[in-house]
């Protein structure tokens, strides 16, 4: 396999071992996409980023200057000091234009000795308790996270991503493509603790009178939380008599949070599509834009107080147990990130998958894809901001689609899945970067690398700590066998469920929904985890749940994780790819509240085992952990369940 310059490979090999050429129409569709010329001779890309590690140093071609990350300015010639501390510095040489970016990285990813630990994976929008607007909120994650630590011994909790989407409606229900990685979604926000909320007006407890009765609908509907949320933010926003918290705030995140908060003001007035705004406002750095914002201020100002409350809220939950984010590999290309880097960003290209054995019709996401060698231009700048936004109150984060760090799948527009081709990117920097977040943030590093890898990849991942994924539905061996540096889990939001699995449910879903299933491999994961669990084929879906989670319990993996939907036997799956309005994605309900989850003998049995099996709190101590759910409890005979649960 060869690459161009530009980053572009020659082929692929799918996952059936087959080889893929890139056609030469795909290659001139990317090359435009990345706006170079396919007829002008390429010349190198120059590179001014050097990342080094401590002790690493580089000579000098003549007197320089160098500025610290904090701002220390050290005249330097000869070499580069060998001692720099971590972080980001910028070196001027004085007969040169460009300023050189200079990253020192740990070169390795934060992880504490000896740390193990296990915890749920809850897709927080389907968490919904007593107290919920239609929806689980960051009080429900914080209640969650005290209940997981202080009564089941967990050590983390991995969320699915809470990133912020357009302020209008629709809302995205997708958490994986969000407006920006930077922020956090409105709709995650517990009114009722907003400062001044308590005792506001009666127009607050008729919102919140609505907001709870969403709770019985068998759906999330995310627009109708919307409307009530925004309104009772704007109540509360008239009442709001500032706090110097805010202000900090505010100064802390700077341009970003400025920029965000115009992109959400202009989308309440044009739409949330930028293209399709007035062409003075397309470019985020116009002075028409800067106006608008003047004259928008208190708008503004309400959009950066949001994201202020839901820093707060996301806080207090990180409080009570480490919380592993969940990374998106890109966003809405029409969305607040798009225009604020729209110069580094491919234009009439999405990223996806090609086909495989699972989805054979291949993916579009509909992301937009960075150009490389533009990104590099920059000094990943907009990466930096986006590992770093993700650890804010993180103790871990998941890298979804950790690939994308090497390679990702371009999909010219207008030519489908099968067409596209994979674009090289600058791994070793971006590990780089996240081994530098990591360390900062104390934050341990996971990395989905299912489907097609190549093998370097995962090498390379290990040389940087990052742990690697290990899923019983894909793994032919027993967890005991995985390796310590992964996440183990049953399954993923995109993967069937075991009660979906094993009562054949998911499979003819897919029929119906026209999907054109692997059966073949869906019946080989069912007699495989048959066999490894010893049960018969005609065995109970709880006796299957609790032997998997025993299995599970197994790993040796720094992190083990189980879903709430796997403990609460649901047979649906949170999404199901390649589907829009025939599936319901990302709007499917835990079928009981979280109340009711606190005492769910299921979820108790899960959780004992996987607690005794020596997955502690990790690094995490001082909560009192009262004994779980004993594991060979009584099982209940019927289990109170709302509409659309399994």
């Amino acid at each position: 396999m060869a690459t161009d310059i530009w980053g572009i490979d020659d082929g692929y090999e799918d996952a059936l071992g087959k080889w893929r050429k890139t056609g030469e129409a795909t290659r001139l569709a990317i090359l435009k996409a990345m706006g170079i010329d396919p007829f002008v001779p390429a010349t190198p890309v120059e590179n001014p980023v050097r990342v080094l590690r401590p002790g690493q140093t580089f000579s000098l071609p003549g007197p320089a200057e160098l500025t610290l990350e904090d701002g220390t300015r050290l005249p330097v010639e000869g070499r580069i000091p060998p001692d720099l501390p971590l972080g980001y510095h910028r070196l001027r040489i004085f007969d040169q234009a460009k300023p050189i970016q200079i990253i020192i990285t740990p070169g390795r990813c934060y992880l504490p000795p000896g740390f193990r630990a296990w915890g749920w994976a809850v897709q927080l929008y389907s968490l919904r308790s007593a107290r919920s607007w239609g929806m689980g909120d960051l009080a429900d994650l914080r209640r969650l996270a005290r209940w997981s630590a202080g009564e089941l011994g967990a050590g983390i909790l991995l969320i699915n991503p809470l990133q912020a989407a357009a302020p209008t409606i629709p809302q995205n229900p997708s958490p994986y493509f969000p407006s920006s990685r930077l922020f956090l979604n409105l709709l995650h926000l517990r009114v009722e603790e907003v400062p001044g909320a308590v005792g506001a007006t009666l127009d607050l407890e008729r919102l919140g009178n609505l907001g709870k009765a969403l709770n019985r609908e068998p759906r999330i509907d995310r627009d109708a939380v919307f409307r009530l949320k925004m309104e009772a933010l704007e109540l509360l926003w008239t009442l709001f008599q500032g706090d110097e918290g805010f202000e900090r705030y505010c100064l802390e995140q700077g341009e970003a949070l400025g920029s965000f908060a115009a992109y959400c003001v202009l989308a309440e007035r044009y739409g949330q599509k930028w293209p399709q705004w007035p062409a003075e406002y397309r470019d985020p750095h116009s002075p028409a834009v800067g106006r608008f914002s003047r004259d928008n201020r208190d708008r503004l100002r309400f959009h950066q107080w949001v994201q202020w409350l839901l820093d707060r809220q996301l806080a207090g939950a990180a409080k009570e147990l480490p919380l592993m984010q969940d990374l998106p590999i890109g966003f809405d290309p029409e969305g607040a990130d798009a225009w604020a880097w729209q110069e580094v960003l491919a234009s009439d290209a999405t990223v996806g998958a090609p086909p495989d054995e699972y989805n054979t019709l291949g993916q579009d996401w509909k992301l937009p894809p960075f150009v490389p060698h533009k990104l590099r231009a920059a000094a990943y700048e907009p990466f930096r901001r986006t590992i770093r936004a993700a650890l804010r109150h993180a103790g871990g984060l998941r890298i979804d689609h950790v690939m994308g760090f090497f390679r990702l799948y371009w999909i010219p527009s207008g030519m489908g899945p099968s067409a596209g081709a994979y674009v090289r990117y600058p791994s070793e920097d971006l590990l780089a970067i996240v081994a530098l977040e990591s360390h900062r943030a104390k934050a341990i590093i996971g990395g989905e690398d299912l489907g097609t890898v190549e093998p370097v990849v995962r090498e390379q991942l290990s040389r940087h700590r990052v742990l690697s994924y290990r899923l019983v539905w894909f793994e032919k061996e027993l967890p005991a066998t995985y390796p310590r540096m992964s996440l183990a889990a049953v399954t993923t939001h995109d993967l069937p469920t075991i009660a979906g699995l094993w009562s054949g449910f998911d499979l003819k879903k897919q029929h119906e929904l026209g999907l054109n299933p692997n059966e073949g491999g869906m019946g080989e994961i069912r007699d495989r985890l048959r066999s490894m669990t010893g049960l018969s084929g005609t065995a109970k879906v709880f006796d299957v749940i609790v032997h998997t989670h025993r299995l599970l319990a197994e790993a040796p993996s720094v992190v083990v994780t189980a879903t709430l939907e796997d403990a609460l036997a649901v047979k649906e799956r949170p999404n199901m790819p390649n589907t829009v309005e025939e599936w319901p994605n990302w709007s499917i309900p835990l079928p009981i509240l979280l109340e009711e989850i606190e005492s769910d003998p299921l979820v108790r049995q899960v959780a004992g085992v996987l607690q005794r099996k020596g997955n502690g709190a990790g690094h995490r101590q001082g909560h009192s952990r009262r004994k779980a759910g004993k594991e060979g409890e009584q099982r209940p005979s019927s289990r109170r369940r709302r509409k659309g649960g399994g």
